[in-house]
């Protein structure tokens, strides 16, 4: 394994859409792996591809209860709110209230392209959320709670 830098907001590659991955090799194995390294080594609870400069989608989530791999993931259901705050590894030092969903259904492949269902709720469906949005090209300050304003 290996440490793979995390690319920094005003990098392009954050804000791109990325492309199914096709190949289930070695290759994918390889990177998901250094992604899990990474995040740790980093003490993040997740991390996307494009995060290490790789227009891929696929992710990476350990909340705490053990690493989930996400390959080409769609959310085919939500439910419910939450509101919480959020940072992001190529966004240091930054927190913001974001809204997600308080329950979701995952859609995805492993690393050898078995196709699986996950379920989450709570801090899990709002990190799975975040990482998945990342390989949309979206950022969550793009998500940013309004505040209401008093005049």
């Amino acid at each position: 394994m290996a440490l793979r830098n995390i690319v920094k907001i005003g990098d392009d590659v954050l804000r791109k859409i990325c492309r199914t991955q096709m190949s289930f090799d070695e290759k994918l194995a390889q990177t998901l792996d250094d992604m899990a390294e990474t995040m740790y080594k980093a003490e993040g609870v997740g991390l996307a591809a494009p995060q290490i400069g790789i227009l891929r989608r696929y992710c990476v989530v350990d909340v705490g209860d053990g690493i989930i791999e996400l390959v080409n993931p769609v959310i085919t259901e939500k439910s419910g709110s939450q509101c919480g705050n959020e940072g992001c590894l190529s966004i240091p030092d930054r927190y913001e209230e974001v809204e997600r969903p308080m329950k979701i259904t995952v859609r995805a492949q492993d690393r050898r392209g078995n196709n699986f269902t996950l379920s989450a709720e709570g801090f899990k469906a709002r990190a799975i959320c975040h990482e998945i949005d990342h390989l949309d090209g979206i950022l969550y300050i793009d998500r940013v709670r309004k505040k209401n304003k008093i005049l």
